[in-house]
């Protein structure tokens, strides 16, 4: 009998193992050259996320310095500081109006979203300077104010509910 279970377990493992692609073929078939990374590297349409789209992540923070040559900014952390990169497709806005490259200087509160880059670099996704405005403060405390009443609905009291067996 063990030996039957060894059999069968085999064949399994071999069948599996040449159903299987290898990686360095698979690798082959789906990456671009170096050239060709390096340049969809800059674009904000490659993916390091099996689900074929970049997920952006939020930031805010004071900007601390102004590259205008290297169309950079960075934001200095407690830790450590960003250094973010603005492209064409990175979307500045200044008191929810459109605003430039050129608006961005240093002391300035900033906040928005970046695309962290296969290389290790930034990405700006969407860059929003100054202070919240009036909308967006009425939007967030909207959101909290909806969060707390979803909280303040399933509370423990509320939700524990004596349960029914089946049989009775």
């Amino acid at each position: 009998m063990k030996l039957k279970n060894l059999l069968v377990s085999g064949a399994f493992f071999t069948v599996v193992a040449i159903c299987l692609p290898k990686r360095s073929d698979a690798k082959a078939k789906g990456s671009p050259s170096p050239d060709a990374e390096s340049s969809a590297a800059s674009t904000a349409d490659t993916s390091a996320a099996p689900g074929g789209k970049m997920r952006a992540t939020a930031f805010k923070g004071m900007i601390s310095s102004v590259d205008d040559k290297a169309k950079t900014f960075t934001i200095a952390g407690k830790e450590n500081s960003r250094v973010l990169k603005i492209t064409e497709k990175t979307i500045i806005t200044k008191g929810g109006q459109p605003a430039t490259m050129k608006e961005i200087v240093a002391n300035e509160e900033v906040r928005g979203s970046y695309y962290k880059m296969p290389d290790g670099s930034m990405e700006a996704k969407m860059v929003k300077l100054g202070p919240l405005t009036e909308e967006e403060k009425a939007k967030r405390e909207a959101q909290r104010a909806k969060r707390e009443e979803r909280k303040a609905g399933m509370s423990p009291g509320a939700s524990v509910s004596p349960s029914v067996s089946p049989g009775t």
